[in-house]
C-alpha cells in the first residue's frame, strides 16, 4: 500500500481496533483463475506478533481451493471513508491552487491461510462470531436457540480459516498534509454534513 510517511500508523492497538470496529475484511487471493475476492467477516485473536485472523466461507466458495493452495492471502479492512471537497480549505480563498481528495482509514493484513475441518474449531467460530455482534442488543439470539440438527447441518457446509498476521500496514489518511487552516474547514465541512465520526478522526489525527 501507498504509504506516505504522515498517513503511516505501524500501531498494533489502532490497528487492531479499526479490525475489530470493521470486521468485514475483502479475503483477496490469486489463484489459477486469476484474482478472486470476498468480503468475510473476520475475529481477530491477540496471539503472535500480529495477531490471527479467524474466519470461515462456505464450503461451495471456489476461493476455499484457492485458499488451500497460496502462499499468502491479503485481506483488506476499510474504516471510516468520505469525500473531501476543496471548498472546505481555507487554502482555496488564498490561492486556489487546490483540489478534491478522499480521506479513509484502512488496515492491510497478509498471511498464509490454513483450512480448518475440526467441528469443535468451527463450532466455536460461529458461537464467537454470532456473540460479537448479538451481545450488545437487548434480546440476543444465540446459536444454541436453533434447532442442533439444523445448527450441525449449517456447520457442514462451511470450511474454517485461520491466518496467523505476518504483516500488517495501516494507514489514516485524514488532513495531515494540509494548513491547519484547511483542516479546521474540513471539521466543520464534515461536521455540517453529518460526518461527525470522520470529522473527529481529522481532528484526532491532526491534533486539533
Amino acid at each position: 500500500m501507498y504509504q506516505p510517511p504522515h498517513f503511516r500508523d505501524d500501531s498494533r492497538a489502532a490497528q487492531h481496533a479499526l479490525i475489530r470496529a470493521y470486521p468485514l475484511g475483502l479475503l483477496i487471493t490469486a489463484g489459477s483463475g486469476g484474482l478472486t475476492a470476498n468480503p468475510i467477516p473476520f475475529l481477530l485473536d491477540e496471539a503472535g506478533p500480529h495477531g490471527v485472523l479467524r474466519a470461515h466461507i462456505a464450503r461451495a466458495n471456489p476461493q476455499g481451493l484457492d485458499l488451500a493452495a497460496v502462499e499468502e492471502c491479503l485481506i483488506v479492512f476499510q474504516g471510516p471513508q468520505g469525500y473531501v471537497t476543496p471548498s472546505w480549505y481555507a487554502s482555496k480563498r488564498e490561492h486556489g491552487r487546490v483540489v478534491p481528495t478522499w480521506n479513509y482509514a484502512t488496515v492491510h493484513a497478509w498471511g498464509r491461510p490454513q483450512m480448518i475441518e475440526d467441528v469443535e474449531w468451527l463450532g466455536r467460530q460461529v458461537a464467537d462470531l454470532t456473540a460479537l455482534r448479538e451481545l450488545p442488543r437487548a434480546e440476543p439470539w444465540a446459536v444454541a436457540d436453533a434447532p442442533e440438527p439444523f445448527v450441525a447441518a449449517q456447520v457442514r457446509g462451511i470450511i474454517g480459516i485461520e491466518i496467523p498476521i505476518t504483516r500488517i500496514e495501516g494507514k489514516w489518511k485524514m488532513s495531515q498534509n494540509r494548513p491547519e487552516a484547511d483542516r479546521h474547514g474540513v471539521i466543520a465541512g464534515l461536521r455540517a454534513e453529518g460526518e461527525a465520526g470522520l470529522a473527529g478522526l481529522v481532528a484526532e489525527r491532526s491534533g486539533l
